[in-house]
C-alpha cells in the first residue's frame, strides 16, 4: 500500500474531487457480451469513465489472484499449473473480492463472463446473497461476415503496436508502416479460419446466455456494425 504523506497534493486532490463526482452516479452492474472484434474493448473504457465502474475481465482478474496470492488465487494456481480449467466458483468468488474493492463501489462491467447459462446461474446467485443483480446486459451484436472484414483487413506494426485496415484505415503505402518505413505484419490470429472457429464456438456458447438475460428483461443489443461514436452514443443511451 503507497503510503498517503508521499502522495502528491494535487493528485490526492483530483482522486478526492473524482470520487466525490463519482458519489453521485448511479449505481451499475453491467455486462457486455460480443464476439472478437465487436467493439467491446473500445466501449469499456468510455464507460467506465462516465460511470466510476471497474472493469473486470476473469482473465485479468485471475493473473491478479495468482499474484497477490488470495486464498482464491492460490486454488486457481493449483488448477492453472495442473492445466484444469478454473471452476466457475472460484471465478464468481474472485468476481465477489473484487467488488470489495474502492474502485469497483459503484459498480463494474463483466467483460468475457459468463461465457455459459451456469456460470451466469451463479454470478446471480452471489450477487443476490449482495442484495444486488445485474442491471444491464449490453449484446454487440454484429454479423460474422462485418467481423470476418474487419478482423483480416487488420496490420500491425509490431514495435509501435500502430494499426491499420486494407479497407477502413490503410497505410499510405501498402504493408508499410507510416512513420518508420517498417513492415507491417498479420497477428496469426487474424485470419478468415481461426475467426470462423473462434465465432462458432462464441455462438454455440453464448446464444443460450443471451437468452437467460433476454428472458429477465436486462438485455440490451447494440448495433456494433455502425462506426465507434455511433455505438457509443448508442451504449449511451441504453444505459441512461
Amino acid at each position: 500500500m503507497a503510503d498517503l504523506e508521499d502522495v502528491q497534493t494535487v493528485d490526492l486532490m483530483s482522486e478526492l474531487l473524482r470520487r466525490l463526482k463519482c458519489a453521485q452516479k448511479p449505481d451499475k452492474r453491467l455486462i457486455f457480451i460480443g464476439p472478437p472484434g465487436s467493439g467491446k474493448g473500445t466501449q469499456s473504457p468510455i464507460v467506465k469513465d462516465e460511470y466510476c465502474l471497474c472493469h473486470l475481465s476473469t482473465g485479468d482478474m485471475l493473473r491478479a489472484a495468482v499474484a497477490s496470492k488470495t486464498p482464491l488465487g492460490l486454488k486457481a494456481k493449483e488448477a492453472m499449473d495442473k492445466g484444469a480449467l478454473v471452476t466457475d466458483e472460484l471465478v464468481v468468488g474472485i468476481i465477489d473480492e473484487a467488488m470489495n474493492k474502492p474502485k469497483c463501489q459503484k459498480g463494474f462491467i463483466l467483460d468475457g463472463f459468463p461465457r455459459t447459462v451456469a456460470q451466469a446461474e451463479k454470478l446471480d446467485e452471489m450477487l443476490k446473497k449482495r442484495g444486488t443483480g445485474i442491471d444491464k446486459v449490453l449484446n454487440f451484436a454484429i454479423d460474422d461476415s462485418v467481423l470476418e472484414e474487419r478482423i483480416t483487413g487488420r496490420w500491425i506494426h509490431p514495435s509501435s503496436g500502430r494499426s491499420y485496415h486494407t479497407k477502413f484505415a490503410p497505410p499510405k503505402t501498402p504493408g508499410v508502416d507510416d512513420i518508420t518505413g517498417e513492415p507491417l505484419i498479420q497477428r496469426k490470429d487474424d485470419n478468415a479460419e481461426v475467426l470462423r472457429s473462434r465465432l462458432a464456438a462464441f455462438h454455440t456458447q453464448t446464444e443460450p446466455v443471451i437468452d437467460y438475460y433476454a428472458k429477465k428483461a436486462v438485455l440490451t443489443n447494440i448495433h456494433a456494425e455502425k462506426p465507434p461514436k455511433e455505438v457509443t452514443s448508442e451504449v449511451q443511451k441504453a444505459l441512461s
